[in-house]
């Protein structure tokens, strides 16, 4: 480091205990649930449909940045009842309203006769950033 670089990083995160500023870090965790896995092929394709357009342009429809996403759908097979979920969306939510918005979107999706909520579950985590590894 050189006499000009600062060791203190040029967002700091609060101290535990302070409020965070910013977005809200989340990591939304779906999983998919065993009516998935008891529906015909039609029927899982029809779900597996309805599931892009449901998280697409999640920045543009909801001010979403996501940081990442991973599918674990080669290795976590079965209906998931908890952790480990099948998949996760990483991301910058401006407030907890809209955490609860990206979550409602498994309860408002249409899948047939149904909601994709009887197809997927989804979870959110929240917390802030850490102080190392942002970079």
């Amino acid at each position: 480091m050189t006499t000009t670089q600062s060791a203190v990083p040029p967002n700091p995160t609060p101290a535990a205990g302070q409020p965070s500023t910013g977005p809200l870090r989340t990591l939304f965790c779906i999983g998919v649930t065993q009516d998935f896995f008891a529906a015909d092929d039609a029927l899982r394709a029809t779900v597996a449909a309805a599931i892009l357009p449901a998280f697409d342009r999640l920045g543009e429809r909801f001010g979403v940045h996501v940081l990442g996403t991973l599918d674990d759908d080669q290795l976590m097979v079965g209906a998931t009842t908890a952790w480990p979920w099948t998949s996760y969306i990483l991301a910058d939510v401006p407030d907890l309203q809209t955490a609860s918005a990206v979550c409602g979107i498994v309860r408002d999706t249409p899948v047939g006769d149904s909601r994709l909520w009887r197809y997927l579950r989804i979870e959110a985590r929240v917390g802030r950033p850490l102080f190392f590894g942002t970079n």
